[in-house]
């Protein structure tokens, strides 16, 4: 959002949004860093792994078969699994107590209001990261804008409906051109699933 907003010179033609505004609720953002912080050392099966989602939401249900959350993590030679991003990037994360880096919300107002491109923000109804007020806050910023809400999902989303959450971005990416040839005034709607 900062990087689009605050550079002209990008060439792009929407942006996809989820569980993300200038606005967001700070006990969720902590909960999901220390979520990514713990089991650094991995998870020494993929049950491990599943009971450690299962604490982190509980009402998440549990999957049938665990061979589908294989695709989040890679293993080493010792057979322990670890999330496929690096670890390094929560040596980065920063949770947001005060308005600094990525939680400065006058800054990321400031670069919400510059966009003229189609915007499309996805959130999952149960999510304790992004609220119906952060969500509003955005809206009110991008008034012509995509929204999507999937009723049964949190910020887990792609395990949750990840066919839903595919389908909602391949329809806004599909339609960019109908999006951007549009006249202002019908350029875009809010839509909920």
């Amino acid at each position: 959002m900062l990087t689009l907003g605050e550079t002209s010179t990008l060439d792009y033609r929407g942006l996809i949004l989820v569980h993300i505004a200038p606005r967001l609720e700070h006990d969720g953002v902590r909960r999901i860093i220390d979520f990514m912080r713990s089991n650094r050392d991995g998870f020494d099966s993929i049950e491990h792994v599943q009971g450690a989602i299962s604490t982190y939401n509980p009402r998440r249900q549990v999957p049938r078969s665990l061979q589908g959350l294989h695709k989040n993590f890679r293993q080493d030679t010792k057979v322990s699994l670890y999330w496929h991003w690096a670890p390094a990037f929560l040596d980065h994360a920063v949770t947001p107590d005060g308005d600094t880096d990525m939680f400065d919300s006058a800054r990321l107002n400031k670069a919400a209001r510059g966009f003229n491109i189609p915007v499309l923000l996805i959130r999952g109804f149960q999510s304790d990261v992004l609220s119906d007020q952060g969500t509003e806050e955005l809206l009110t910023l991008l008034p012509h804008s995509y929204y999507h809400v999937l009723d049964q999902a949190d910020q887990i989303m792609p395990g949750d409906h990840n066919n839903i959450l595919t389908n909602t971005v391949l329809d806004f990416i599909n339609n960019l051109d109908g999006i951007n040839a549009a006249p202002s005034s019908t350029l875009y709607e809010r839509k909920t699933l």
